[in-house]
């Protein structure tokens, strides 16, 4: 009986260890799943600044910045984060006829427009404003004296681009009015130290004549394609371009960095990426 007891009372011994190995067997594999698990979390995103974009002009682009900038936040902060935004999309029927004849013109209906747009977004609660298009950043001196909050110009973002590339001469395209206006040139010249270079006038028409009748309603053609990038060759090749500007943002769309010799400057993402880092205090 005193040796049954004994058995007993060390068998009972043997599974009290065992209970107690293996529960801090499974404490050490909990914390260290637990550990795993912290390490691949996404880290937090900081309160960030509410991005108010002027979109519309076109809308084809305006997708583009809305899509790149969550992206971004996204690559960021994980898979369910996005970015604090507002847009206005101005309607672009009649304003890309008066966009398309306001340098022979009255720039005051389109200017009204941008004014009125910028100003939805500052009392709709935008922390700054972005406007998604090359051509009508000319506005935005007229829309930072109307509104309150900053505007994050395009040819600023651009221009520490190409600068950062450390390039001196560069190529841009766009419409009419931002390759023959002094705005854009005067901002990545007086700003920036660059040497810009544009298109001659038969090359600036049939680029500003795409734009507005192909690319601006989504149309994407090979013929097209080739033709820019036969103009931005000769730039390069007869101007000594460095690297070329694509200052309209449906234009990332048509020409891709693979299809020319040069760098390409996106300026639908470069003023995406600004808008991020502003939004983040960075």
């Amino acid at each position: 009986m005193k040796r049954l007891n004994q058995r007993v009372a060390v068998g009972l011994l043997l599974a009290l260890v065992a209970i107690l190995i293996a529960g801090a067997l499974g404490g050490c594999a909990t914390s260290s799943t637990a550990a795993a698990a912290a390490s691949t979390a996404p880290s937090p995103s900081p309160p960030m600044k509410t991005i108010g974009i002027i979109g519309g002009i076109s809308w084809v682009s305006s997708e583009q910045y809305y899509r790149i900038i969550n992206e971004m936040i996204r690559d960021r902060f994980g898979p369910t984060y996005s970015a604090p935004i507002l847009m206005y999309s101005i309607p672009f029927g009649e304003f890309s006829k008066q966009e398309r004849l306001a340098s022979k013109g009255d720039w005051k209906p389109l200017q009204a427009i941008m004014v009125d747009a910028a100003q939805r977004l500052d009392r709709g609660g935008a922390d700054f404003i972005i406007v998604a298009s090359n051509t009508m950043n000319s506005t935005d001196d007229l829309i930072a004296a109307n509104v309150s909050i900053p505007v994050l110009t395009i040819m600023d973002a651009v221009g520490a681009a190409v600068q950062d590339k450390g390039l001196k001469k560069v190529a841009l395209l766009g419409t009419k009015y931002t390759m023959e206006e002094p705005f854009y040139r005067s901002a990545l010249e007086g700003g920036f130290g660059l040497n810009v270079v544009t298109p001659d006038p038969a090359e600036r028409d049939y680029i500003n004549t795409v734009i507005f009748d192909q690319l601006c309603a989504g149309v994407f053609t090979k013929k097209a394609r080739d033709h820019f990038v036969r103009i931005i060759e000769r730039l390069v090749k007869e101007e000594g371009a460095q690297g070329v500007i694509l200052g309209c943002t449906e234009i990332p769309l048509l020409v891709k960095q693979k299809d020319v010799s040069v760098p390409a400057f996106d300026t639908t993402r470069i003023h995406s990426a600004a808008a991020v880092r502003y939004s983040l205090g960075e």
